[in-house]
């Protein structure tokens, strides 16, 4: 595909942060000027972008979803690959990681499991030592999403912003406090709240539809916006005060109600 192989990284370099390779991305992907958001501008393919530098064994990708688009198909995927960035041939690029550049070069990549990569969610990713692709999701468990990746050259990272995942960011897994998701005002603008049907208010507003489930208490009392709004202000559940560590989108019926009276 006109790339080649490079192998002459030095692993004992000093560590630089990741961005994405300024040159090396699909034909419809747009970088910010500091080389760590990647939007896809049409249609739902030709999203592939690298680490401009190879990551080590064990060292954590960590990405955060800032925008999804509805009507496609499957969304965000990860891996590694033994391209070096600065030997590929853009114009080559296909326009698919999965199974494209897999079947065309030594790339290993996996799909995030269904609602997994949604906006705000943090994503990391890494290989450990046995070659296995591992994922984990804001405070989720460990995903193992594939295994057998060769561990003994240089492994750059690999992502196509796919399908319904719209836009990423690239964030500094060595902060002190790696964040757990997107600022609230953003998540807002990202898709408009849904009206909610009776009994089914934001204990905050009582307008939008209480969608949205606080981490690790269960509440689920409020739409996205004002629990993204109550994360920035304070970071605490207003019903039992605990810490929020993670705004997530609700699963099913609205959880840990007090009944009334009680």
């Amino acid at each position: 595909m006109g790339a080649q192989l490079c192998f002459e990284a030095n692993a004992k370099a000093p560590r630089e942060a990741l961005r994405f390779h300024a040159e090396a991305k699909g034909a419809q992907v747009r970088l910010d000027t500091r080389g760590c958001i990647a939007h896809r501008r049409t249609t739902f393919h030709d999203g592939i972008v690298f680490s401009q530098r190879p990551v080590r064994l064990g060292e954590r990708v960590a990405l955060r979803v800032l925008r999804e688009e509805s009507g496609w198909c499957g969304g965000l995927r990860v891996g590694f690959t033994r391209l070096d960035p600065a030997c590929v041939s853009v114009p080559s690029l296909p326009p698919f990681v999965c199974p494209d550049l897999e079947e065309q070069s030594p790339t290993w990549a996996a799909v995030l499991p269904e609602g997994c990569a949604l906006t705000g969610d943090v994503v990391r990713f890494w290989v450990d030592r046995r070659g296995r692709l591992f994922a984990k999701v804001n405070a989720g468990c460990r995903l193992l999403l594939r295994e057998g990746v060769p561990v003994g050259a240089p492994l750059w990272a690999v992502m196509d912003v796919y399908g319904t995942t719209k836009a990423i960011e690239l964030l500094d897994p060595t902060a002190s406090r790696l964040p757990t998701a997107m600022p609230w005002d953003l998540s807002n603008k990202a898709v408009p709240e849904p009206k909610a049907t009776p009994g089914e208010e934001c204990a905050i507003c009582f307008y939008h539809a209480a969608n949205t489930r606080l981490v690790p208490c269960g509440h689920t009392y409020f739409c996205r916006y004002c629990a993204w709004r109550v994360f920035s202000d304070t970071a605490k559940c207003p019903v039992c005060r605990w810490q929020i560590e993670v705004v997530a989108p609700a699963q099913g019926p609205p959880a840990l109600r007090v009944e009334e009276g009680s």
